[in-house]
């Protein structure tokens, strides 16, 4: 009994539109990593807090955006450990385990991997759902780097989010809003794309 030809399948995130399986997914694992790396010499310091400004957290999500649970999830676990290990790509060219912003580091593991689970299921295809997804990914970022911040510098959890989140907050809707434009544009111009080739 012949079988119904299997239907094409749709790619759940932006990296599934590149040709390639196991090769391609090493490479933006890698990429990811570097990315981050790349983003982390973006660094603005700002008085009175030790943690800086950098293009970090916008990578991250858009890592996280376009790679999908697993491979963002483990480009972060790269990063994270390679940076631990000596590789001087944490902010300003550091590496090891002394910094007090470590904990945001640790934070882009979850980030990643939970802003790529949702992304997986369309939320990176409308701004509203970007705006959804690029929040959630922001807050668990602070979810582990404040206390990691409280824990590394003896301050209350008061003092910690006046050092490692009211600074950042507006910066950060800044790069909520950008990804909220260029993820579903891109999809966008994707489609157009695929319908052009058809």
């Amino acid at each position: 009994m012949a079988t119904a030809p299997a239907a094409p399948r749709h790619p759940a995130v932006l990296g599934d539109l590149l040709p390639g399986s196991l090769a391609r997914d090493a490479a933006l694992v890698a990429g990811a990593a570097a990315l981050v790396g790349a983003a982390a010499q973006l660094s603005l310091p700002l008085p009175g807090t030790p943690v800086p400004v950098t293009g970090q957290t916008f990578a991250v999500l858009l890592a996280g955006a376009a790679l999908g649970f697993g491979r963002a999830g483990l480009g972060m676990v790269v990063y994270l450990l390679a940076g631990m290990a000596g590789v001087p790509w944490f902010t300003d060219g550091a590496s090891g385990t002394s910094a007090p912003s470590l904990g945001y580091v640790i934070g882009f593991v979850v980030a990643a991997a939970v802003v790529g689970r949702l992304a997986e299921r369309g939320g990176d295809r409308t701004p509203a759902r970007t705006v959804a997804t690029m929040l959630l990914g922001t807050a668990i970022m602070y979810a582990a780097g404040v206390p990691y911040l409280m824990a590394s510098l003896h301050v209350s959890l008061g003092r910690a989010i006046d050092l490692g989140l009211t600074p950042f907050l507006a910066g950060d809707a800044l790069k909520v809003a950008l990804a909220a434009a260029l993820l579903p544009a891109a999809w966008k111009l994707t489609g157009k794309a695929h319908d052009h080739r058809a």
